[in-house]
């Protein structure tokens, strides 16, 4: 990772799962955080990939995996995988107990139907 500017490892994520989805009533697939504000956003898969939307909005490049053992970032301007990175302030993740995809009580029976590839 060459652009330091785009992180900042003191910042709390936003929550434990995706602000807009949340906002909305929706459901995601699996969650990313934003390494620069801590804003958690759901994945390319996820029907409103909000993680993506928010890197377009803001500028912020660099999201981590908010997924339970997952370490990984993803740099939108290079497209390119970090198998990991700095730590960040915590949570690492969302609940081990939340499910993915997720949340409960929001995600549709036929959730998979309407998964981007």
């Amino acid at each position: 990772m060459t652009d330091t500017d785009a992180l900042d490892p003191s910042v709390p994520p936003s929550g434990t799962g995706c602000v807009e989805c949340d906002a909305t009533g929706g459901w995601w697939f699996h969650l990313r955080r934003c390494a620069a504000c801590g804003h958690v956003g759901c994945c390319d898969s996820s029907p409103s990939q909000h993680a993506t939307a928010h890197w377009k909005a803001t500028g912020h490049p660099l999201v981590r995996s908010f997924e339970p053992g997952e370490e990984w970032f993803w740099d939108y301007d290079g497209d390119e995988l970090y198998e990991s990175g700095p730590e960040l302030a915590g949570p690492a993740s969302h609940p081990v107990d939340q499910p993915a995809p997720g949340p409960a009580g929001r995600v549709p029976a036929d959730w998979a139907e309407s998964l981007h590839g």
